[in-house]
């Protein structure tokens, strides 16, 4: 049965919304107000109020089995609590319940939301990140970014439980829940609590079932200068010992080392071997410094910790076949380091003059290793900037994708992605330290980039600008349909080269990409292409170079699209649960 009362008087934010003698009769009653669809129970010689939504799905409870005072969801066989509104079932969330008043034989309900809803929902993520819910993590996102909270909070709270619930230290979900934060500036605002929930999920899945990771103090009473620390910390990750090096990392930070001396000691060490876990060791402590950027240096002894084990435990690619033979790269690589302090005291005075990026390109392209390596030095001994630097070398990298051919194999994808990512990751860490230690990076991702040459071969025509009579916001609208379909990479590329040379809007393009590789399931380096690209076309600019790398982000999500889209099934539903939808109600 169901009831609205048209007009209901207000008294002290009470409502009129039945007869009592109703809801005795019917056991549990369905009435409509203020938008809001309530189920009332008569229990106990008491009338009960709850949203009549299931929290977990939305299904309707009005008629569920209640005894004794428990309420049972008869779709999910949630259980609640009538009085509190609370679950015994914490993958269903608690269900809201409403205040109420006999009064003459009438039944009147207190609908004001309550005051608690921040509490409630950082308890509620806290609750999903615990027990990996991924609806309950969306609905707390969606939640708190609706209630106007600062992103950075959610964020946070992600982060902290990342690092201490992972035992393998920092890894592919925390870097996913960084490039999210990352990524937010760019997004719509309807895609930014969406963006957050593929972040926190993503750390609640690497943290599953992990025992917390307790921290090793710091040295105690130590009076011992950073330089030192920084010199023991590598020393151990050499030889590959955690905890001592996750000591002297610790104790960096408790004697007030700042965050570029913290950098620096991570960066020297992953620059001190090649190529780390191809690549993704110092992209790793690079989105770890940039989320404690985010927090403002908060959880910083768990999140530096965090970096120890990968980086001590990565594969060197000194020790890997590719790196050695037919061509032996390390040594190429070792004499250019022996010759950097020259290279650099020689272009030192010439800094701000060098402009061949154009003729450097094709060689870092090309098919002679040691001619990248001597290219490389002369243009720093020319006066090219590190920064700079590492910049063409990006580019470089990006080009790989762009020009990635469809005859390759498909796992190929990520061949030409690593190098992509890395470089930027090593110019994202020259711009905030700018050492010769991180300068080895740039050699080591040229090298990377030579390596994959075969990926281009024959190399995919990159779009070029063309006369057009369609209007680019029409062209833009077209993606999504584009993005719908398999095997459309060079489509996507050009329609992208085309949006781009026509005039529009980057800023909105990228959001689009953004939305577009959000309606897909999580995939690690999707996330870190785009999120690079995006980082790449903030620096470049509407150049050439920075169209042909959203041409390479653009080509590698439509290589990777669609998917089962079930992640975006789940955000659906806690979205609709948010506006009050009634899911799975009878008009």
């Amino acid at each position: 049965m169901t009831q609205i009362f048209e007009g209901a008087t207000e008294t002290d934010n009470y409502i009129l919304v039945a007869q009592l003698k109703d809801v005795q009769a019917a056991g549990s009653l369905l009435v409509h107000q203020q938008k809001q669809t309530l189920a009332l129970f008569y229990a106990n010689d008491q009338v009960y109020a709850i949203d009549n939504r299931c929290p977990h799905m939305g299904f309707p409870l009005k008629g569920s089995t209640c005894k004794d005072g428990i309420v049972t969801c008869p779709w999910h066989y949630a259980r609640f609590d009538l009085a509190s509104g609370g679950t015994f079932d914490s993958w269903a969330d608690d269900v809201p319940c409403f205040p109420v008043e006999i009064r003459d034989g009438e039944v009147w309900v207190n609908l004001a939301p309550p005051d608690n809803l921040h509490t409630h929902h950082r308890q509620r993520l806290q609750d999903g990140l615990e027990q990996n819910i991924s609806l309950v993590i969306a609905k707390s996102a969606i939640a708190l970014l609706d209630m106007g909270v600062n992103p950075a909070e959610p964020f946070l709270m992600g982060l902290e439980f990342g690092t201490r619930y992972n035992k393998a230290g920092w890894s592919t979900g925390l870097t996913i829940h960084t490039s999210m934060m990352n990524l937010l500036p760019y997004l719509d605002a309807e895609d930014k609590p969406r963006a957050l929930f593929h972040g926190l999920s993503a750390v609640a899945n690497d943290s599953a079932g992990s025992p917390p990771e307790f921290v090793v103090h710091p040295l105690p009473n130590s009076t011992v200068d950073v330089a030192t620390l920084k010199s023991w910390f590598r020393q151990f990750i050499q030889v590959r010992d955690t905890e001592a090096a996750q000591r002297c990392l610790v104790s960096a930070l408790a004697s007030g080392a700042n965050s570029q001396q913290i950098a620096d000691m991570l960066f020297c060490a992953a620059c001190d071997h090649r190529y780390l876990d191809v690549g993704h060791t110092l992209d790793f402590i690079n989105k770890a410094l940039e989320a404690l950027d985010a927090v403002g240096w908060q959880a910083a002894e768990s999140t530096l910790a965090s970096l120890v084990p990968g980086l001590a435990n990565a594969d060197r690619m000194e020790e890997s076949n590719s790196w050695r033979y037919p061509v032996d790269l390390i040594a190429i690589l070792e004499s250019a380091s022996e010759q950097l302090p020259k290279a650099l005291s020689l272009g030192k005075s010439r800094q701000g003059t060098w402009s061949k990026q154009e003729e450097l390109l094709p060689i870092l392209l090309g098919e002679d290793p040691q001619a990248i390596a001597d290219s490389l030095l002369d243009a720093l001994q020319a006066g090219c900037r590190a920064e700079q630097l590492a910049s063409i070398v990006t580019y470089a990298a990006a080009l790989r994708v762009a020009r990635f051919h469809t005859n390759n194999d498909f796992g190929d994808w990520n061949s030409a992605h690593h190098p992509f990512t890395f470089a930027n990751a090593v110019h994202q860490a020259l711009r905030r330290v700018p050492t010769i230690e991180l300068l080895k990076g740039v050699f080591d991702a040229a090298m990377s980039v030579y390596l994959n040459r075969f990926l281009n071969v024959p190399p995919a025509r990159l779009p070029e600008p063309k006369d057009t009579t369609e209007n680019p916001e029409e062209l833009l609208q077209q993606l999504p349909d584009l993005l719908n379909r398999q095997q459309q990479v060079n489509q996507t590329g050009q329609l992208v080269a085309n949006y781009l040379y026509s005039g529009g809007s980057p800023e909105k393009l990228m959001a689009m990409l953004g939305k577009m590789m959000l309606r897909e399931n999580r995939d690690f380096h999707v996330i870190q292409e785009i999120e690079a690209a995006f980082r790449q076309y903030s620096l470049l600019g509407k150049t050439p170079a920075g169209i042909h790398i959203l041409v390479a982000a653009s080509r590698y999500l439509a290589a990777h699209s669609p998917t089962m889209r079930s992640q975006g099934q789940t955000y659906q539903i806690a979205e609709r649960l948010h506006r009050g939808d009634r899911l799975f109600e009878e008009s």
